[in-house]
C-alpha cells in the first residue's frame, strides 16, 4: 500500500534534475520487484510506470508475460493497462504472442462494448499472418454491432488484417459494401469506409468503379471537409478509368471550391482536378477553361495570404502541375510567383524556380531572368564584403575587431547569404531557360551574351582539385562556370552573326581571370577551358591578337587543371599562327626579332609542362616545343630583308604551322550522334598499342635529365615586380555602401541593378553606336546639356534658386537677324530616312547522323523539365508505382486480389484484371475495327462503280469555259469499264462553235470502242487526222 503511483514516478523524476538517469534506474529495480507480486493492482501500477519509462528508451520487452497476465485480469481497469502495455511492447515475433490468440478471440466476443473495442484496437499493432487467420471468424460479426464505435474500429482493423493476409478482403467486402450502401448509417462509419477504399482505390481503382454513384452522392450531401477530401482523392483515381466522371464531377467541385472556408479542402480539390487529369480532358472544353481559371485564381490568393509560408509551398506545387496544362494562365501570375523567388524559405523559392522554368516563354524571358540575376548579384555582392572585410584578420587590431561586430546588426536586414548549391542551381536553370528550343525564346543574342559574362563572375568558386584529379583529365563537375563558359561556346559556334561578339566577350573574361588571379594561386575558374578554345579557334575575330598571346602565356603558368591546360597550349598556338603566320608581311629585322623573342618565350612555357603527369597536357607540350625548336632554327638562318634583298619568311612560320590549323570549320553535333557512327571491322580497343609499352615506360623512368639553373629570361618574363598596392580593389568600392533597397516590384529590373559598369558601359556604347544614324532616336551630346536650357540658366543665375517674376529679363529679338541666315528657296523633297532593320540572327541547328529520334537532345532535365512532364502525365493515365505503406508492411499481393467473383477459381477468386489480356483485347479491337474499315470502303467503291455504270463519273466532271483564242485540241476524257475497269481513248478535238456532247458509257469492250469511235471529231481546218491519246486511270 507504500507503493509509488504513477503520478509518485513523474513527481519524483521532476524533483531529480540533474539526476533523473539514477532515480530511473531505481524505479526500473522498483519495478522489476513490484511487477512479479500476484497483487494485480500492484502488477497493473508496475506495469504502468514501465510504460512511461519505456517512452524514455528503456526495454521492457522482459515482462511480455506480465504484460499478459495483466491482460486476462477481469477488472476493465487493470485489462485496459495491459493491452496498453502490449501495444507498447508487443512485435510480431513475441514469443508470447501465440499464447494471446485466445485471450484476443475471448474479448472479442465479450459482452461489453469497452471489453470488445481493446482487443480490436491493440491487433493492429500486433499482427501477424496466422492471428488474423483465427481472430478473423470472431472479427467478422463486430461489422453487425449495435454500437457504431465498434462499427467503425472493426472496419480500419479489418484493413490492417488485410495487409498482412490479403483473404480479409475477399470474405469483409460483401459486408463493407452493405455499410457503405446503408444510407442511414453512421457518419463516423461511413468516414472509416470511405477512408479504407481512398486507401485500397490507388492499387485496384477499377474494383471500386460501381461504387461512384454513392461515392458521388456522399462527396454532395455529405458535410464532413475529411469525408470529402479523402472522396477526392478517389475519384482522381477513378476518372482515368472512366472519363464520363469528369462531367459529372465539374458542377459539385466547382462548388466547393467556391464556397468552401477551408483552405485544407480547398487545395484537396484544386489537387484532385489536376491528378484526375479534367484539365486535360477532351470533353467540354469551356467547362474545362473555367474550371482551370478558378484553379489558378485561388492558388493566386493562397500564395498572397501572409504568413503562411505552408498554403505558399502547397499553392506552387498545384502551379507546377496546372503548367503543364495550362501554362498561358500560370504566366498571368507571374508577379506574385516572382515574388515568391525572394522568400525568405529556400524551399518556397525552389518550388518557384520550377515554376518560372516552366512558364517561360519570348515575352517574359528577359524579366524572368533579370529578376534572378538580381538576386545573383546581391548575393555574390554580399560575400564579396564579407571576404573583403575578414580577409586579413591577424592584422587588424582590437579597434577594428570591435568595429566589425558593432556592424553586424546592422546588416540584419540585407539579403540573407544564399547557399552555393542554390546559387549552382539557379545559374543552371538560367541557362535551361534561355537554350530551350535551340534557343528559340531568346530575342536579344546581346543580352544573352552580356548575362553569360555577368554569370561567370558571379558564379561560385569550385571547390580545390586533389592530386587524383589533376592526374585525370576529368574536370571539376562541381563548377559551374564551365557550363557557362560552354554556353558562350555553343552561341559562337551555332550563330555565325555573333562571333565577333562572342570572341570580344571571351577576350574581356580571359583578361578579367588573369587579372583576378591572386599572386601565387593559381586560376581554378572552369569556364578558361571552353573560353580558351573559342579565343583558339576563331583567332581571326581577336581585336589585339598579341595582347592576348601574352595572357594566354600567363594563364599557362596560373593554372593547374589538366583540361584547362591543355586547352589554353592549343589556343595560344592558334593565335601564335595567326601573329606570326602573315605571308604579306616582310620579314624585316624589327619582325625577326619580335618572332624569335615570341618563340623563345613560347618554349620556355611549354618546357616546364613536358613532365607534367597528365598525358594530354604533355604530348601537347613535347608536340608543340618541337615544332616551335624547329621554326626558331629556321627563323635563326633565314637573313632579313634589306632595302635591296628581298627575303621571305620561312615556310615553316608561314605555311606549316598555319596548315595544322586550317581545315573544316567546326559545327556543333547532337549529344548522342556518336553512337550512329558504325565500328569499323577488326577494331579492337583491348589490343596494345606498342607491345612494348611497359619497357618504354620503365626505361623513360630511369633517364635523368639535369635540370637547367633560373637565366635571366625566366626572372624578367615570370618574376612579377613588388607590389604597389596591397589590394587591387577599385577605389569606388572603398566608399560608403550606397545600394539602394531592393525595389519590391514584379515588373522586369532595370540592367543596372544585375548588371557590372564596365558591362553597361559596353552595352551603352553599342547602343549609341548602332542608334547614331537613327532618325527617331534623340541622341545624348556633349556640347548640349539637356538639363537646362539657356533661359533657364539666366534666370538661375539672376535670381537665385527663387523666381522672381517681375526679375525676369526681357531678351531683343531681332527678326531680320533672324531672317539673315536663313535660306527661303523651297526644300528639295526627300524621302524619310527608315530606321536600319534589325540584323536577323539564325540558330544552326545540331548535326546528326541518321534519322534517329532517340538522339535528338533534350532541353534540359530538371524536376520541371518537359520530359519529366510527360513522363508524369504518362504515369498518370497508366499503371501508378506502388507506394510504401507508412506502416512499414509489404501489401503489394493486395494489388493482385479481386474483390469480386468466386472463389472456387483456384482460390483467387475470379479471373480479376489481367493487364495483357487487357492488351489483347485492344489490339483484337484494333485488328476487328480495320476490317470493318476495309469493308466499308470496298462497299463504296462498289457504290461508285454502281454510278459510273449508271453514266455518273466517278471522279467528278471538270467543265471548263472554252477560249476563243485557243488553237490546241481540247481533250474530253471518258470512262469505261473493260478488262481492265476504267480504261478509256481520249482524241483531242478542235471546235470552234459547238461543243461535242459527252458520249454515253456501256459495260464492256464494245461499249469502250463505240464511245471512242464518237469521241473521234475530225478538225476542219486539217484532213489529216490527230492522233489519239491514251489515258489509264484506276479504278476507283
Amino acid at each position: 500500500m507504500f507503493e509509488k503511483s504513477l503520478y509518485d514516478l513523474i513527481r519524483g523524476l521532476r524533483n531529480h534534475k540533474g539526476n533523473e538517469k539514477e532515480y530511473m534506474q531505481n524505479c526500473l529495480k522498483e519495478c522489476r520487484s513490484e511487477i512479479r507480486s500476484q497483487d494485480l493492482d500492484l502488477k497493473a501500477t508496475a506495469l504502468l510506470k514501465l510504460i512511461y519509462l519505456e517512452m524514455f528508451g528503456h526495454d521492457m520487452s522482459w515482462a511480455s508475460f506480465n504484460v499478459l497476465e495483466v491482460m486476462a485480469s477481469p477488472k476493465y481497469h487493470q485489462k485496459r493497462v495491459g493491452y496498453l502495455g502490449a501495444i507498447q511492447s508487443f512485435r510480431p515475433d513475441t514469443e508470447v504472442l501465440m499464447l494471446a490468440t485466445n485471450l484476443l478471440k475471448k474479448d472479442l466476443t465479450a459482452a461489453s462494448t469497452t471489453t470488445i473495442a481493446l482487443p480490436i484496437i491493440t491487433l493492429p499493432h500486433v499482427i501477424t499472418p496466422s492471428l488474423a487467420l483465427s481472430v478473423l471468424s470472431d472479427l467478422l460479426p463486430r461489422l453487425s454491432h449495435t454500437h457504431p464505435a465498434i462499427r467503425k474500429k472493426t472496419i480500419v482493423t479489418l484493413y490492417r488484417l488485410a495487409l498482412v493476409y490479403p483473404e480479409t478482403l475477399r470474405a469483409a467486402w460483401p459486408r463493407i459494401k452493405e455499410r457503405l450502401m446503408d444510407k442511414g448509417e453512421d457518419p463516423s462509419v461511413t468516414a472509416a469506409i470511405v477512408n479504407v477504399i481512398c486507401e485500397l482505390g490507388w492499387r485496384r481503382p477499377h474494383d471500386f468503379l460501381p461504387l461512384a454513384p454513392r461515392l458521388f452522392e456522399l462527396l454532395v450531401d455529405s458535410g464532413n471537409n475529411w469525408m470529402a477530401i479523402k472522396l477526392i482523392k478517389l475519384f482522381a483515381t477513378l476518372t482515368p478509368l472512366e472519363p464520363r466522371l469528369v462531367r459529372k464531377l465539374l458542377p459539385p467541385l466547382t462548388e466547393i471550391i467556391q464556397t468552401t472556408p477551408a483552405m485544407s479542402l480547398l487545395y484537396e480539390c484544386i489537387s484532385g482536378i489536376i491528378q484526375g487529369g479534367i484539365l486535360g480532358s477532351g470533353e467540354d472544353a469551356d467547362g474545362r477553361e473555367e474550371i482551370a481559371s478558378l484553379c489558378v485564381s485561388k492558388l493566386r490568393g493562397m500564395i498572397m495570404i501572409d504568413g503562411d509560408p505552408n498554403l505558399k509551398y502547397v499553392a506552387l506545387l498545384a502551379f507546377n502541375k496546372i503548367v503543364l496544362t495550362h501554362p498561358w494562365l500560370v504566366a498571368q501570375q507571374e508577379d506574385v510567383i516572382l515574388e515568391c523567388i525572394d522568400s525568405t524559405d529556400i524551399s518556397i523559392r525552389i518550388k518557384a524556380l520550377d515554376l518560372v522554368q516552366g512558364m517561360v516563354s519570348s515575352d517574359n524571358l528577359v524579366s524572368i531572368v533579370s529578376r534572378l540575376m538580381r538576386q545573383l548579384k546581391l548575393a555574390s555582392g554580399d560575400r564579396k564584403a564579407a571576404n573583403l572585410s575578414g580577409s586579413s584578420p591577424g592584422d587588424s587590431d582590437s579597434d577594428d575587431l570591435e568595429t566589425t561586430i558593432d556592424s553586424a546588426p546592422k546588416s540584419s536586414n540585407q539579403t540573407p547569404l544564399l547557399p552555393d548549391d542554390y546559387k549552382v542551381d539557379v545559374i543552371n536553370r538560367i541557362l535551361n531557360m534561355c537554350s530551350q528550343n535551340n534557343y528559340g525564346f531568346l530575342t536579344d543574342f546581346e543580352w544573352y551574351i552580356d548575362i553569360l559574362t555577368q554569370l561567370i563572375r558571379t558564379a561560385p568558386l569550385p571547390r580545390p582539385i586533389n592530386d587524383m584529379e589533376l592526374v585525370s583529365s576529368k574536370s571539376n563537375n562541381g563548377d559551374i562556370s564551365e557550363r557557362i563558359g560552354g554556353e558562350l561556346r555553343n552561341i559562337t559556334v551555332k550563330v555565325q552573326a555573333l562571333r565577333p561578339t562572342c570572341v570580344r566577350a571571351a577576350e574581356a573574361i580571359l583578361s578579367q581571370l588573369n587579372s583576378e588571379a591572386p599572386v601565387g594561386h593559381p586560376v581554378v575558374s572552369g569556364a578558361l577551358t571552353p573560353i580558351a578554345w573559342i579565343i583558339g579557334e576563331y583567332s581571326t575575330e581577336l581585336s589585339a591578337p598579341d595582347d592576348i598571346l601574352g595572357t594566354l602565356l600567363q594563364l599557362i603558368s596560373k593554372t593547374s587543371s589538366p583540361e584547362c591546360l591543355a586547352a589554353c597550349l592549343q589556343a595560344a598556338m592558334k593565335v601564335f599562327s595567326l601573329v606570326a603566320g602573315d605571308q604579306l608581311a616582310p620579314w624585316t629585322p624589327e619582325r625577326k626579332s619580335k618572332i624569335s623573342l615570341l618563340m623563345a618565350r613560347f618554349i620556355h612555357s611549354f618546357e616546364a609542362l613536358i613532365l607534367h603527369p597528365n598525358l594530354e597536357v604533355q604530348e601537347r607540350a613535347v608536340e608543340f616545343t618541337e615544332l616551335l625548336k624547329l621554326t626558331a632554327e629556321a627563323a635563326s638562318s633565314q637573313e632579313a630583308s634589306t632595302d635591296t634583298v628581298h627575303q621571305d619568311p620561312p615556310l615553316l612560320l608561314t605555311q606549316a604551322i598555319p596548315s595544322l590549323f586550317a581545315g573544316w570549320e567546326f559545327k556543333s553535333v547532337a549529344p548522342a550522334a556518336q553512337k550512329n557512327v558504325p565500328l569499323p571491322e577488326g577494331l579492337d580497343l583491348d589490343e596494345p598499342i606498342n607491345p612494348n609499352l611497359n619497357f618504354l615506360l620503365a626505361s623513360a623512368e630511369s633517364i635523368s635529365i639535369p635540370v637547367d639553373e633560373t637565366d635571366e629570361f625566366e626572372s624578367y618574363y615570370y618574376q612579377r615586380p613588388a607590389a604597389t598596392s596591397i589590394s587591387s580593389e577599385p577605389a569606388i568600392s572603398k566608399l560608403a555602401d550606397g545600394r539602394d533597397d531592393i525595389v519590391s516590384s514584379y515588373q522586369q529590373p532595370t540592367e543596372e541593378t544585375y548588371l557590372d559598369a564596365d558591362i553597361l558601359a559596353k552595352r551603352k556604347a553599342e547602343r549609341l553606336e548602332r542608334n547614331r544614324d537613327d532618325p527617331f532616336y534623340i541622341g545624348e551630346s556633349n556640347s548640349i546639356q539637356r538639363s537646362s536650357t539657356p533661359i533657364h540658366n539666366i534666370l538661375q543665375n539672376s535670381n537665385g534658386p527663387d523666381l522672381d517674376v517681375d526679375s525676369i529679363p526681357i531678351m531683343e529679338l531681332d527678326l531680320d537677324k533672324l531672317s539673315a541666315g536663313v535660306d527661303h528657296s523651297r526644300p528639295q523633297a526627300t524621302k524619310p530616312a527608315r530606321r536600319t532593320p534589325r540584323q536577323k540572327i539564325v540558330v544552326a541547328a545540331d548535326e546528326n547522323l541518321g534519322s534517329n529520334g532517340a538522339n535528338t537532345p533534350r532541353n534540359y532535365d530538371s524536376e520541371n523539365s518537359s520530359d519529366a512532364a510527360v513522363s508524369r502525365v504518362r504515369s498518370s493515365n497508366g499503371a501508378k508505382k506502388l507506394k510504401q505503406s507508412l506502416l512499414g508492411v509489404d501489401s503489394t499481393s493486395i494489388g493482385a486480389l479481386s474483390l469480386e467473383g468466386d472463389t472456387s477459381n483456384g482460390g483467387s477468386g475470379g479471373p480479376g484484371f489481367d493487364p495483357e489480356a487487357q492488351r489483347r483485347e485492344e489490339a483484337e479491337m484494333a485488328q476487328a475495327m480495320k476490317e470493318v474499315e476495309r469493308l466499308r470502303l470496298e462497299m463504296q467503291r462498289a457504290n461508285e462503280r454502281i454510278q459510273v455504270a449508271q453514266g455518273v463519273d466517278a471522279a467528278g466532271t471538270v467543265v471548263k469555259k472554252k477560249k476563243k483564242t485557243a488553237k490546241k485540241p481540247k481533250a474530253a476524257a471518258n470512262e469505261g469499264e473493260g478488262e481492265e475497269e476504267g480504261a478509256a481513248v481520249v482524241a483531242p478535238v478542235k471546235a470552234k462553235k459547238k461543243k461535242k456532247k459527252p458520249a454515253a458509257i456501256d459495260d464492256g469492250e464494245v461499249g469502250a470502242a463505240v464511245a471512242a469511235e464518237e469521241a473521234v471529231v475530225k478538225p476542219k481546218a486539217k484532213k489529216k487526222k490527230a492522233r489519239p491519246a491514251e489515258i489509264e486511270e484506276s479504278a476507283a
